[in-house]
């Protein structure tokens, strides 16, 4: 009996197993595969003349020692939290601000999206423009009597520089986001609010934020692990300077495999991570069931 209901259910499912197939294999090896690959490098040495050796744990030990490994941590940690602070906010309020306007919803739409459609290239060239010692920035602070700032330079604001220049690309996508959660609302509520005499302060405090809520905390956990792999910009921008203060995790590894061609020690490192934002996404996961639960 059960082996005649296996076999019925196979045959029903037959051609979407057939089809789903393909896909599956592609994710294991392109997705699984580097990843179980990672793992086992980085207990070996890799010598690509000599042939690879097992080390055991002695890169983890060499990652764990090395004092630039340490302060790319902390400037990783800095520059997530500069981005929840900063950007992580950024989206949602462009995505009700835009939700509550009566007209020109889609231009608005098209508006918020553009930075993100424009190349890395242009978009690197304008922000260097921008933070320029000579350009504009500089010169609309000069108007207010306010000193001269060495946006990409200066210890104290150059990851600041990045966080606003990436804010300002990676905006438009998540805030998309937020607008197809507030589409997904009931308008009969918003009606019924309306009759009720609630102004707009109340209606999004009362419908909209309890609304898209469940999507703050799947884009915070985007936006963390998307910060903590914070790569490019710091590359185009600033070099992982002045003096490694926008050095960051990501940067150290890409530094240890292809300048010290180091790959072991680069794939432990990226084990550590893979680690921590698995743990990561675990908690807060666990953290938005129990708030669901009260």
């Amino acid at each position: 009996m059960t082996y005649n209901r296996l076999a019925k259910r196979f045959r029903d499912h037959f051609w979407g197993i057939a089809f789903l197939l393909p896909a599956v294999a592609v994710f294991c090896l392109f997705l699984w595969t580097p990843i179980a690959k990672g793992i086992l490098y980085s207990f070996m040495q890799i010598d690509f003349v000599k042939g690879n050796h097992f080390v055991g744990l002695d890169n983890y030990k060499a990652v764990l020692d090395n004092s630039v490994v340490g302060i790319a941590v902390r400037n990783t940690i800095f520059y997530m939290l500069l981005g929840v602070v900063i950007g992580f906010w950024v989206p949602s309020i462009v995505s009700i601000a835009v939700s509550e306007l009566r007209w020109c919803q889609g231009f608005m739409r098209l508006i918020v999206y553009l930075p993100n459609i424009v190349p890395a290239v242009v978009l690197y060239g304008m922000w260097q423009y921008l933070y320029d010692p000579l350009g504009p920035l500089n010169q609309i602070l000069g108007w207010f009597g306010a000193h001269q700032v060495m946006w990409l330079t200066d210890k104290s604001v150059a990851m600041l520089s990045i966080v606003l220049a990436e804010t300002w690309q990676g905006f438009g996508s998540a805030a998309l986001i937020y607008l197809a959660g507030i589409v997904s609302i009931p308008k009969d509520l918003y009606e019924a609010a309306e009759i009720d005499g609630a102004g707009i302060l109340q209606r999004i405090r009362y419908i909209t934020i309890p609304g898209i809520r469940h999507l703050y905390v799947l884009l915070f956990i985007l936006q963390l692990i998307g910060t903590s792999q914070g790569f490019q910009t710091h590359v185009a921008l600033t070099g992982g300077g002045p003096n490694n203060t926008t050095l960051t995790y990501m940067y150290q590894i890409t530094n240890e495999a292809f300048i010290r061609f180091d790959f072991g020690r680069a794939a432990a490192m990226g084990v550590l991570m893979f680690v921590a934002l698995t743990a990561l996404s675990v908690l807060l996961y666990s953290f938005q069931g129990r708030s669901k639960a009260v």
